[in-house]
């Protein structure tokens, strides 16, 4: 064999090692970042991201979402929605996410499991269409702020507090005196105003009109059946349904690769501490405005 084919063999005997490293290393990146591996991919695929638990924060949801948003491969997204709401301001920020997502362009379904009431809802109403399921929790149209009042314990262990400030309003849902009525009443206008803007919202995601919503606006839950009746779902379905009316709306097959994207695991400790120590989040955190189911 000549040195000059030698050096050829050597050459592509390089060129495909490299090939073959580039490509495993790929593989391995791609599974450790949560991507469903498919050839099929190439020609499109649903993304599905997952909404789950209470929405103390937006930034891993958002962040699958932008992701969504950049990868060419997704041509369409459904928003699996499993929560009881939470945070006025994370469910605003992940329903403005949705929104940029359908701007740029990728249709967005919103497919509704056990549970998907307040928080949640409002969150679904930046999709093109909500499925739920027939049984599906929804509803829960409405604020809330909670404020603990410990007047009476501290009273009983002998502990006062003095409390300097600048103004009247500035220690309001202190938890350890009672609310005064004007603090009760600059409070209720707080609440109305953020109730009119979840209003504002299901107005325009849903084209309904004000005078339809309100009656159904005071807290209730409903079933995703009397949703459906009420004109607050589009249709009944599963996650699968979901799943093919994205693929349909970005001219996909109907049985489409999906791409999650790797999101936060909870664990047991966690659902414990968030369960069963609702008093210690108020306390640690202070009182915020939640559009979450009691």
């Amino acid at each position: 064999m000549s040195r000059h084919r030698w050096l050829w063999g050597c050459a592509l005997l390089l060129i495909g090692s490299v090939g073959a490293v580039a490509l495993a290393f790929l593989i391995v990146s791609l599974t450790m970042s949560g991507e469903d591996l498919s050839m099929s991919g190439l020609g499109g695929r649903v993304g599905l991201v997952e909404l789950v638990g209470d929405i103390d924060a937006s930034e891993s949801v958002v962040d699958q979402i932008h992701r969504m948003e950049r990868d060419a491969t997704v041509k369409a997204v459904v928003l699996r929605l499993d929560s009881p709401g939470g945070g006025v301001a994370a469910s605003q920020e992940i329903y403005e996410a949705v929104r940029r997502l359908r701007d740029e362009g990728k249709p967005v379904i919103a497919s509704m499991g056990g549970v998907a009431a307040s928080g949640a809802y409002y969150v679904a109403c930046a999709a093109d269409s909500i499925v739920a399921n027939p049984g599906t929790l929804t509803g829960s149209i409405g604020v809330i702020m909670s404020f603990p009042n410990t007047e009476e314990l501290f009273r009983k262990v002998g502990v006062r507090f003095e409390t300097i400030k600048t103004g009247k309003f500035k220690d309001t849902g202190s938890m350890w005196r009672p609310m005064t009525a004007e603090e009760r009443a600059l409070l209720q206008e707080v609440l109305v105003n953020v109730y009119d803007q979840f209003i504002g919202v299901i107005v325009e995601g849903r084209e309904m009109d004000r005078d339809e919503i309100l009656p159904y606006a005071d807290g209730r839950i409903f079933s995703g059946d009397q949703a459906a009746q009420y004109g607050f779902v589009d249709r009944l379905g599963t996650v699968d349904d979901a799943i093919e009316m994205a693929a349909a709306m970005a001219g996909l097959e109907p049985r489409p690769s999906i791409v999650r994207k790797i999101r936060r695991r909870v664990s047991f400790f966690d659902f414990f501490e968030q369960k069963m120590n609702p008093m210690g989040r108020i306390m640690g955190s202070g009182p915020r405005l939640e559009y979450r189911l009691r």
